[in-house]
């Protein structure tokens, strides 16, 4: 590996040229050493991961936590951020899955799987398609110039989620408000705090009020079943449950619709081909998901012993961050990775993420946004970007890739 001086080391997140190619330093970096050193906001370093192969190896690797609260973790948050976010032991969410090791993580991941089996959201799809139906109706009675985001990209994730977790959907703007912040890289470590603490006390209050009556019909209340016969959970770690269900189950969903309608507005023949052949869509979603793995760095871990990885020794105690963007972007594993392939067969794609912490939700997002897709461009076969794509508000500045508004005409 060439040695690189500190003060050479790139920064992460880097910047994108282009908001639908990932930025252009991946392909030079992944070329000549795909497993490299960056410097986060906070300063720390950490290696980043841009080879497909490495990337998985050390994510399948039990040698690597996904504790966020240890002082080496990959953070995208400035020391100002950081420092903030340790201090307040209020933020409950950090006890969820996505921060939890081996065993802890397992014994809390089973409690839910059930919930998102294959079957079980299969079971959903006529509501779903209900939500879509309406959902496209209210896009519909809003006019040319309206915004697919508002009624659409993110009106069906949130009440899907809201109807499967049970929470109220009517609260929908609180939460949609703090996550914003939540997820933003440019939030004020005062402003992060207080949005945190909001969707921790109104998650908490829900918690609360499920733990005290009969067991409610939907996630939590299971939830709350399941952990009475079999305490393995504490109160906060069934909110903190629930807030990364409700954030990841809303929020990733709704910024691959946004950025799935503007790819095939893009690119019409890619478009005709799934108008035309409804059996092609599964196989097109999954190529729209490696397109854009839109969450780039919850995939970030730290090294609990020494790894080698390739020709790089990983020493404990390490943050490392696997860019599932640049791994599947990887030109060794996805032959012209910059060109949308419905033929692909993307199935070893990592956005979803990989080994046991792969994404818990990923079957209710294929069934979401295939019957998205599918029914916006039956229903609305002349729908058209309102405003140059290039000119859309991406969300450069998010933990989790997407767009701001698309206004589309129809």
């Amino acid at each position: 590996m060439t040695e690189m001086l500190e003060h050479d080391v790139p920064s992460f997140p880097m910047a994108r040229e282009c908001p639908m190619h990932p930025p252009a330093e991946y392909k030079e970096i992944r070329k000549q050493e795909p497993v490299s050193r960056v410097r986060m906001p906070d300063g720390q370093l950490a290696w980043l991961v841009t080879g497909h192969e490495e990337g998985r190896k050390l994510l399948a690797d039990p040698r690597v936590s996904s504790d966020r609260q240890h002082p080496a973790f990959p953070l995208t948050f400035t020391a100002e951020q950081r420092e903030a976010f340790n201090r307040n032991n209020r933020l409950s969410f950090r006890r969820s899955m996505i921060g939890l090791d081996a065993p802890e993580h397992g014994v809390h991941r089973k409690m839910l799987i059930s919930e998102f089996s294959v079957r079980r959201i299969a079971a959903l799809r006529p509501r779903i398609q209900e939500i879509v139906d309406q959902s496209i109706d209210d896009l519909l009675a809003a006019g040319q110039g309206a915004d697919l985001v508002e009624h659409v990209s993110l009106a069906v994730p949130s009440l899907v989620i809201c109807e499967l977790l049970g929470v109220p959907y009517e609260q929908r703007h609180g939460f949609h408000e703090w996550t914003r912040k939540l997820i933003s890289r440019t939030t004020s470590p005062q402003e992060r705090t207080e949005a945190a603490e909001s969707l921790n006390d109104f998650l908490d209050k829900l918690v609360t009020e499920k733990e005290a009556g009969e067991p409610t019909d939907d996630v939590i209340g299971r939830l709350i079943a399941r952990n009475r016969e079999n305490p393995v959970m504490t109160h906060e770690e069934i909110v903190g449950t629930a807030i990364l269900l409700l954030i990841a189950g809303h929020e990733t969903t709704a910024n691959m619709i946004s950025l799935g309608t503007v790819a095939l507005l893009e690119n019409p023949e890619q478009k005709a081909q799934v108008t035309a052949d409804s059996s092609l869509l599964p196989s097109a979603i999954e190529e729209m998901l490696r397109y854009f793995s839109i969450v780039e760095s919850a995939t970030s871990r730290v090294a609990t012993e020494d790894i080698e990885l390739g020709d790089v020794t990983i020493r404990k105690d390490e943050g490392v961050v696997v860019s599932g963007l640049a791994a599947d972007w990887d030109d060794s594993v996805f032959e012209n990775p910059g060109e949308l392939d419905f033929h692909r067969g993307a199935r070893h794609h990592v956005a979803f993420g990989y080994g046991v912490h792969q994404c818990l939700g990923q079957n209710l997002a294929r069934v979401e946004l295939e019957i998205v897709f599918a029914t916006l461009f039956r229903r609305m076969p002349g729908l058209s970007l309102a405003a140059p794509a290039d000119d859309l508000p991406y969300k450069n500045d998010a933990g989790i890739y997407g767009i701001y508004q698309v206004p589309v005409n129809f």
